[in-house]
């Protein structure tokens, strides 16, 4: 037996039991608040006090473990011994999530503070003899939901027909309500939500800081983050729209768009998007139950993600790359009603229409050369020239401009816009205007 056909043992709903002992052969027992899965023969102990089990450990580097599995109420004891501690990087901030989520769950947040992440090999695992119950049935097969998923997101022909069959994949194979997809922006500094499933408002373009929150952990070190349990100290929209206006910049919050995300999120995954070593995003899916998320619907996610920045990364390269020609330009509709006023402030980027917020940064940018472009007299374009267009200040080669045209096209539709964006053919849109348009230039400063 190894460490695999017991990991549900170690999701913290049931604290594990620590023995130890001094060189004098004086033992101690303490209960852990958390135990980590790292492998079919390594895991990871939390150390949050410099107690008796510490200094134990320390001295003499052999303890045992007994775990209690949570359906079963099996009993297992383990021999460990101890490898060593680490303070920071992916386990650690993952193990600090976690613990987190624990704390709040007992009304312990400001005593649960992880001090290191404490790495042990698992020599031995025995079954304690007693009478188990019989296990739960599972939700769902999981494989068979994976494998489902992976079929709908291989049969994807464009970035936005992907993101269709992810959020589809979670609802109806997987039975998870609210999910959202991020990409990280050009510079690396801040996540954008690019899709999401379940929520009253879609949050598009809502922006995440990495290292903030489950989303910005996750993104930042590069590891999956479950949280089992409600936990303050890791939530994200709310908490970082509360902390702007207590601060006396309100005023910001006019070009904010509220990230979306249930009131009471007691279940949290985060699991990065990548190709090969690169970063591309965030996988992020909540709950309102406790303990919805397993190691198993981890190791699904995980795989899913991984087909999914491989195919998001594919798209990008195909749209941007040689598109098809731009036809003649059409003569534009004539169109009717009283005029719009859309203004730019140079500064940021910020794109109003009337008085009615829509975007900023970069997906501003693009808008505002769109809106010049057709009030030239265009109205079809291509992402290659795009990519190409001083104007934009693109801020880096890998910054997926087919996802940033994707949101705008998501928030001109949400805001009810007198604007959209249509698709024509690969890497190639038309922009459609509905209304007279009043073009505003505000320049910085």
């Amino acid at each position: 037996m190894n460490l695999d056909a017991i990991r549900e043992c170690f999701d913290g709903s049931i604290p594990g039991v620590m023995a130890t002992c001094a060189p004098d052969g004086t033992p101690n027992v303490a209960y852990l608040s958390q135990i980590e899965y790292l492998d079919g023969s390594h895991l990871a102990l939390s150390f949050q006090f410099f107690n008796k089990t510490r200094q134990n450990i320390l001295a003499n580097p052999q303890a045992r473990l007994l775990l209690i599995h949570p359906q079963t109420a099996t009993m297992y004891r383990l021999s460990l011994h101890y490898l060593r501690t680490e303070t920071e990087g992916p386990l650690f901030e993952r193990m600090r999530a976690k613990l987190a989520g624990i704390a709040s769950h007992v009304g312990m947040g400001g005593v649960f503070r992880l001090k290191g992440s404490d790495v042990y090999r698992v020599q031995a695992i025995e079954q304690v003899p007693g009478r188990p119950l019989p296990p739960a049935p599972p939700r769902c097969n999981l494989l068979a939901a994976t494998r489902h998923a992976a079929q709908r997101l291989a049969a994807a022909a464009d970035l936005e027909s992907l993101l269709e069959a992810m959020l589809a994949s979670l609802r109806e194979d997987f039975d998870v309500r609210h999910a959202m997809v991020l990409l990280l922006d050009g510079g690396g500094r801040k996540l954008f939500t690019l899709a999401s499933c379940g929520y009253e408002q879609s949050g598009v373009g809502s922006e995440i800081p990495l290292g903030e929150g489950v989303i910005g952990v996750a993104a930042r070190e590069g590891t999956p983050i479950r949280i089992a349990h409600m936990t303050s100290e890791y939530a994200y929209g709310r908490a970082i729209r509360e902390a702007v206006a207590q601060g006396g910049e309100a005023d910001r919050l006019e070009t904010e768009i509220p990230p979306p995300g249930l009131a009471e999120s007691r279940s949290q995954l985060a699991v990065p998007i990548g190709a090969g070593r690169r970063l591309l995003g965030v996988l992020y899916v909540e709950s309102p139950q406790d303990l919805r998320f397993g190691y198993d619907d981890e190791d699904a996610l995980v795989t899913l993600a991984a087909q999914l920045g491989l195919a998001i990364n594919l798209f990008r390269e195909a749209a941007e790359g040689a598109a098809e020609p731009l036809p003649a330009q059409e003569r534009r509709r004539r169109v009717a009603g009283p005029p719009v006023t859309v203004r730019h402030y140079a500064e940021n980027d910020s794109v109003f229409f009337g008085d009615d917020y829509l975007i900023k940064g970069v997906a501003g940018a693009i808008l505002w050369t769109l809106l010049r472009d057709h009030e030239a007299g265009r109205s079809s374009f291509a992402n290659r020239e795009l990519r190409l267009d001083p104007r934009i200040r693109l801020p880096d080669i890998s910054d997926n401009l087919e996802a940033r045209l994707i949101l705008l096209q998501r928030r001109l539709l949400e805001r009810g816009a007198c604007v959209r964006i249509e698709k024509t053919g690969r890497g190639r849109f038309r922009l459609c205007v509905e209304r007279p348009l009043q073009l505003v230039d505000v320049p910085a400063g």
